[in-house]
């Protein structure tokens, strides 16, 4: 990744300034001077702040007491911070909430400290309010919100539905028993959300169910929609989509109905390709799903890739995540197969923004990836089930405890309904939501 430099245009030669009225002068130097201070005080275009090595921050004092309206303010990126003790949370249990899936209720298996639910994201100079339910049913109201991919993505909507519930709580109107395909509707608000379950994204089969790491085998077939979600969401306003953790499974990348390689297979002759090589075209193709829709005309959020934490050990060779305090910034950094995983996400969501806007679609990058990097506490671990209960993922490092760190996702998934004119004015925070703005910060 390179940084292109901001060039500057020199004043001239030094005997033109002699028959410059000194006005003009004063005037030059302090745009010069300006020219210098902004790059310190404004993202640069491409990826996010937490990842851009060696860039200074902006000044503590350069952002208090300021109005909405400052320009300083609207350039904050809300997705770069750190986690500060919120005393006053979690702001619903495990008994007022009968969304909680039974593996992420860390508290009805026991799970000993609490802590981990009284934390909030604090961005770096300018605050993130902490979600306000009436105010998101009233911004949503008439609306219709679909969730895609994986169990983490279903874990944000469980998490959606609990902090609702201090409002109303939804009835089910699924079209089917399927539990991977829930329909919930919010009768006062005439609010709907759904989930649809795609791990891969995009067409995908169980090749094998034990495979090289008894965790299945799959043909991910790269160029072909699925059409169990690319057929279902033209009627919806917000479109979430996520993908992660099932591309880590063994799988055969399929394209023009050949295979092209695999990852992990352990098939003769073929060959084995990067994970981020099948996790890009799941996504180019999702995109182009996505866009290629003649009567879609909602806004597509890419929520980002949210690490795991398995420490002494993968998950299937006693790794586990037992740790009760969040990170600090300056504790870990977003590196290895994670590091890779992300960028390609944003890669491909800016490609899609690009073609989307051609068309007139709304692409909106939902970057929770340094917020749940640094929450290595949140996990259920072992308290997702009981002690005798034979699991598959005994010691649970990639889901959410409810409550906990995940319904930070929902303070800022609010913020941003809200930049886009449902709670703030729709033309001045616009650009806060463009990729073109977000930045990085290697370390």
């Amino acid at each position: 990744m390179k940084l292109q430099a901001m060039e500057l245009i020199p004043f001239g030669k030094s005997h033109a300034l002699k028959k410059t009225p000194l006005t003009i002068v004063l005037l030059g130097t302090f745009a010069l001077l300006l020219l210098t201070i902004i790059p310190l005080c404004y993202p640069l275009p491409g990826y996010p702040s937490y990842l851009l090595q060696n860039f200074p921050k902006s000044p503590p004092s350069s952002s208090h007491g300021l109005k909405d309206d400052d320009p300083v303010t609207k350039k904050c990126d809300i997705f770069s911070g750190e986690w500060v003790p919120n005393p006053e949370a979690p702001y619903y249990t495990n008994t007022t909430c009968w969304a909680i899936h039974e593996h992420q209720n860390c508290m009805k298996y026991g799970r000993p400290d609490t802590e981990f639910m009284k934390w909030r994201w604090k961005p770096d100079g300018c605050e993130l309010p902490v979600f306000d339910p009436a105010q998101f049913l009233q911004i949503v109201r008439g609306k219709s919100m679909a969730f895609v991919g994986d169990s983490v993505g279903r874990n944000q909507m469980q998490s959606l539905i609990c902090l609702l519930s201090r409002v109303e709580y939804p009835i089910d109107v699924s079209y089917t028993p399927d539990e991977q395909f829930k329909r919930w509707r919010y009768p006062s608000y005439n609010f709907t959300m759904a989930t649809f379950w795609s791990p891969h994204l995009v067409k995908a089969e169980e090749a094998d169910a034990n495979g090289p790491t008894h965790t299945g085998l799959f043909n991910l077939y790269l160029d072909q929609f699925n059409e169990e979600w690319t057929t279902q969401i033209e009627e919806f306003d917000y479109l979430i989509i996520n993908a992660g953790h099932w591309f880590f499974r063994p799988s055969v990348y399929y394209q023009n109905h050949q295979i092209v390689g695999c990852r992990f297979c352990l098939l003769d002759n073929v060959t084995d390709l990067p994970m981020s090589y099948g996790y890009r075209m799941a996504f180019r193709t999702a995109f182009r799903a996505i866009n290629s829709l003649e009567n879609f005309k909602g806004i597509t959020f890419l929520r980002t890739f949210a690490p795991s934490h398995f420490e002494n050990g993968e998950w299937n060779r006693g790794g586990n995540c037992l740790r009760t305090r969040p990170y600090r910034t300056n504790e870990t950094k977003l590196e290895g197969i994670n590091l890779d995983l992300y960028v390609t996400q944003v890669e491909e969501f800016k490609l899609a923004e690009r073609e989307g806007n051609k068309v007139g679609l709304k692409f909106r990058l939902l970057d929770t990836t340094q917020a749940m990097l640094l929450r290595p506490d949140g996990h259920p671990s072992r308290y997702g089930h009981w002690p005798h209960e034979n699991v598959t993922l005994y010691n649970d490092c990639v889901h959410w405890c409810l409550p906990g760190p995940i319904d930070t996702w929902s303070d800022f998934l609010l913020e941003m309904l809200k930049m886009e004119g449902g709670g703030h004015d729709k033309n001045s925070n616009q650009e806060k939501l463009r990729s073109s703005d977000r930045k990085m910060k290697f370390r």
